[in-house]
């Protein structure tokens, strides 16, 4: 790890991924393809209660950029909009976040859209519990995480001279992964620092709000490291989940070990 300057850090992680990296790595292929679009819908119709214009309503516009680049159809996307105005039914939708620890004290943030409160609250206690860990009361990890934005960007040849070139748009932090470089803003920058990239000749991937763990945890057993994994694609692969974010950090050998077992 270095510094550059007063603002930006630049972590090599080289040999090692978390979970954001992993899960971009395995991109959606796991999900089936209306399970994708259902959950990108229920995005859609919550950031359009901020408003229908994606030109004024950023969250919105961030949500149908990422239908698009699923190719869900356009029909879909008029449709959620359709139903944040009321003109759907299914307006009950509502936003609820969820806090817990794992296996090996990982901490665990799960973003959730449901149409039903206690249901998907019972339903998350049981994976929590069945995937060795506890779901815990609002508050409990959030202060190991803080809001960013995240701009995934295609890796070249090059890295070092990319990372160097990111960092002259006053971005916060730039971590190199195996496959990508993940740039980390201010969440109200993410747009901009967006645009900035792409006119400079970057090819951006992806571009999301998340929470990005303050200190991570290393996990150095297969074992334990396997069953991180399988919690969070349980809780990943739940209808009523939106996003899921945790503090854990796996070397690649570990993760090679428990592709191999």
């Amino acid at each position: 790890m270095f510094f550059y300057g007063n603002f930006a850090k630049i972590i090599l992680m080289s040999g090692h991924s978390k979970w954001s990296t992993i899960k971009r790595q395995k991109g959606l292929a796991d999900l089936k393809k209306g399970k994708i679009f259902s959950k990108l819908a229920r995005a859609i119709t919550i950031a359009a209660r901020g408003g229908t214009e994606p030109e004024t309503n950023f969250k919105l516009r961030l949500e149908i950029e990422k239908a698009k680049q699923t190719n869900m159809p356009k029909e879909n996307i008029e449709r959620a909009l359709r139903q944040a105005q009321g003109k759907l039914d299914g307006g009950n939708l509502e936003e609820i976040t969820y806090e817990g620890y794992g296996p090996g004290g990982v901490a665990i943030i799960v973003e959730a859209v449901t149409d039903n409160r206690n249901r998907t609250t019972a339903e998350m206690k049981k994976l929590f519990e069945r995937g060795g860990g506890n779901l815990g009361a609002p508050g409990t990890v959030t202060y190991l995480f803080k809001p960013m934005g995240l701009i995934t960007v295609e890796k070249n040849d090059k890295p070092d001279e990319q990372i160097l070139k990111i960092i002259d748009l006053g971005v916060e932090d730039v971590e190199e992964a195996k496959d990508a470089l993940e740039v980390y803003v201010q969440s109200q920058k993410l747009t901009e620092v967006k645009e900035k990239l792409t006119q400079g000749g970057f090819k951006v991937l992806n571009a999301e709000l998340v929470k990005q763990p303050k200190n991570e945890v290393q996990i150095k057993d297969a074992e334990k490291a396997n069953k991180v994994l399988k919690l969070m694609d349980s809780l990943q692969e739940h209808d009523d989940i939106q996003q899921v974010f945790a503090n854990f950090n796996i070397p690649e050998e570990i993760l090679q070990q428990i592709h191999e077992a």
